[in-house]
This record gives structure tokens, C-alpha cells and sequence, in this order.
């Protein structure tokens, strides 16, 4: 993937591109189903950028669309409580789903089918049957389908995918890999829909492990499960002294707080897999990956923000000499991960090109994900197997 450049700052240079329906001069028009807390980031985005208007919202809470609106400066954008409705109203090129978890994909295949392109927040969807049926959509009605992974963006994580593709580590074998947070369940403000099941659907295993499984993944070409032994617990999301002031939020918590696995891949690759929105400790530990001439250390961060936690270090051999070399983090200039995770979007939008962050690549995230979730229910391993789409 290409680093979005700084330019990208400027005005993009409308041009009538083959096939794209975008004529010449004319603005996107975007629609947003889902005004809380992520499309925020989106909007801001957007904001940014003069090829691009946003022109409506739907949220199911009567109001709530509007005063995202009117607290973002949006003038005469049009607020409804029924994204269908705005679909058929709204003459729309693309549509940011920042919905709960539970409805990312319904919208989803809705707007497909209805001509839209789609940036489709994480996690993909909660269980693999409905990412297949997404991606279904996405394949019959060749819609562009792009899902939110932002940290994809960072110039440390695609430093990484360097590391693996130079071939410096050799064969990789094993990786350890998670993180997550000491305390910090997303309730901020007594908001639930992050905790409860018939929302969320999934917790810290989705909203922050999909990003530490990318982040190994996406560097490694997305190699092909086989089985995982999953576990899940809720020790801290159930336990009303966790909220202080708010201890009835534990009543409502029905997902995962914190999540392991142990996951094998084709290719004689294992991966030691942890993630923690609530823990007695400060980190789960740093991502370590093991190949047959070299090692890799990726420190972790506090919050899972995107980037890594300080300079990488390569352990290696040299003339037969023992010797590490330590990898200075890269700074994150012109554009922010969000900003380039919407302007890339955009950009295949208007050129017709390739999603940049493909659903080829996730549909494996989320089986991995939905393996877990299915192994810890039934108490022991499980076979990953993705369906034909």
C-alpha cells in the first residue's frame, strides 16, 4: 500500500475518470448512517477535504443526526431517523456506516445494492456468516467496500510489513501479539453500546483485537487459518465496583473484556494471540515475532492507538555476530491516520480503483475473530473455515 502523500492536503484535482460516474467539477456527495461517537473522526475528515460534500445522516435516535450536524457546521445537510429512507432521497455517491457493531451489515448491503460505495467502520461485522454475506453483496453488485482499519495508515505499521517482505527475520514461525489496556472499558459518559450484546455483540476481541491481528497479519499477506483455541472472560465488565458512580452499567455488560487464542495457519505459523480492555497489569506484552534468521520486537502501546509503543529492535546475526537494530518510530507528517484511511476512500471512489483496505484481507480477520469467539464458548478448539464468496 502507498503512503498517502502530503499533497493530499491540497485540493484533489477533479477529473472525469473512465467509468467512475463522477463528472467533472462535481463534488461527492456523502451520507452517514450512524452519528455517535466514530463519526466524528469521519466527519472531520471529510471536512478536510473540498472534492467531497456531506450532504445527509441517519441515526435511529429522532434529533441525533441533526446536532451532529449542527455541531460539526454542516449547512443544509438533511437528518433522518431511517437510513433506507435517506437512500432513496438522497442522491448519494458513498456512505461512512459508524452504527453499533451489530448494525454494520445490514446498511452495508443495503447501500451496495442500492449503488453506494461504502467505508464500513470496524470491526467488519460480528460473526463471519455476516461478513460473508457482505462481501457477497460486494461481489454482485461491484460496489467499492472499504472497512476502517486506520492504524494500516501509520508509517510504523507499514514499516513492519517492510520488515517482514525484506526477509531479513527468514521464515516466520511464531508471533505473540495483542494488547489492550489496564482500565479501560468503553463506557465513558454511562454509554453501553459498546458493552451490551444486542449492540456490540462482541468487545474488546473485536473493537481492538482486530487491529493488533491486522497489524501481524496485513504484514504477512494474510496467511490461511486452520484452527484456534479461543478464551474469553468478562471478570471486570460484570463486576459493578469496575464503574464507580455507575455500577449498574454491569448489569448490561454482555461481551468480552478481555480475550486469548491460540491460532495455527498453513505454512507451520503459529500465533499467541491477547487482548484486554481491563486487566491487573499494564500491558499484555510486546509483540514478539520469531523467524528462522531474525527476531522482531514491536513495544506495545497503553490504549492500542494506532502506531507502536516506541523504537522497534531486529535481533540478528551478522558475520556471525549476535547484534540488534533498533528502528527510530516514524512520525506521522501532513495527513492523520483517519484522515488518510477517508481520503484513500475517496480516492478509489472517483478512480474506480481497488478498496485499500479490502475485504479479501478482513473476511480472515473476522473468521479468526468469530473462531475465538466460537472456541471459548464451546470450551475447545475450533477449525476456521471461510465459505466460498
Amino acid at each position: 500500500m502507498e503512503l498517502i502523500k502530503d499533497a493530499d492536503l491540497d485540493k484533489f484535482k477533479e477529473t472525469e475518470e473512465a467509468g467512475s460516474g463522477i463528472s467533472a467539477g462535481r463534488k461527492l456527495r456523502i451520507g452517514f448512517i450512524g452519528t455517535g461517537g466514530i463519526a466524528r473522526s469521519h466527519i472531520k475528515a471529510y471536512k478536510l477535504f473540498d472534492d467531497v460534500a456531506v450532504v445527509a445522516g441517519a441515526d435511529l435516535i429522532p434529533g441525533k443526526a441533526a446536532k451532529f450536524f449542527e455541531d460539526w457546521e454542516i449547512e443544509g445537510a438533511h437528518a433522518y431517523t431511517d437510513y433506507r429512507e435517506m437512500i432513496e432521497k438522497e442522491s448519494l455517491d458513498a456512505v461512512s456506516i459508524c452504527t453499533y457493531n451489530r448494525q454494520h451489515a445490514e446498511p452495508a448491503i443495503y447501500a451496495m445494492e442500492h449503488g453506494l460505495d461504502v467505508l464500513l467502520e470496524k470491526p467488519f461485522t460480528v460473526t463471519l456468516d455476516e461478513a460473508v454475506k457482505v462481501c457477497r453483496a460486494e461481489k454482485a453488485t461491484g460496489r467499492i467496500l472499504s472497512i476502517g482499519f486506520q492504524p494500516r495508515f501509520d508509517p510504523n505499521m507499514q514499516m513492519i510489513k517492510k520488515i517482514f517482505e525484506s526477509g531479513v527475520l527468514g521464515k516466520i514461525y511464531y508471533i505473540q501479539t495483542g494488547g489492550g489496556r489496564r482500565h479501560g472499558i468503553p463506557c465513558g459518559g454511562g454509554k453501553d453500546t459498546f458493552i451490551r450484546n444486542d449492540t456490540a455483540g462482541v468487545g474488546a476481541l473485536g473493537d481492538i483485537g482486530c487491529y493488533s491481528l491486522d497489524m501481524v497479519l496485513n504484514a504477512l499477506g494474510y496467511p490461511k487459518p486452520l484452527t484456534v483455541s479461543g478464551f474469553k472472560s468478562s471478570y471486570f465488565g460484570k463486576d459493578p465496583a469496575y464503574y464507580g458512580e455507575r455500577p449498574e452499567l454491569a448489569e448490561k455488560f454482555g461481551v468480552d473484556d478481555f480475550a486469548a487464542a491460540f491460532i495455527r495457519f498453513e505454512g507451520d505459523l503459529t500465533v499467541d494471540f491477547r487482548i484486554s480492555w481491563a486487566m491487573n497489569m499494564d500491558t499484555s506484552g510486546d509483540t514478539i515475532v520469531l523467524g528462522t534468521k531474525g527476531g522482531l520486537r514491536i513495544p506495545s502501546t497503553e490504549c492500542w492507538n494506532g502506531t507502536v509503543g516506541g523504537p522497534m529492535t531486529i535481533y540478528h546475526e551478522v558475520e556471525g555476530e549476535q547484534v540488534e537494530t533498533v528502528l527510530p518510530v516514524l512520525a506521522l507528517k501532513g495527513l492523520g491516520r483517519v484522515e488518510r484511511k477517508v481520503r484513500s476512500f475517496l480516492d478509489a471512489v472517483i478512480t474506480r480503483g481497488s478498496a485499500p483496505v479490502p475485504t479479501s484481507q478482513i473476511i480472515i480477520n473476522q473468521a479468526i475473530i468469530d473462531g475465538i469467539s466460537r472456541s471459548a464458548d464451546l470450551g475447545h478448539e475450533v477449525e476456521i473455515e471461510i465459505p466460498e464468496i
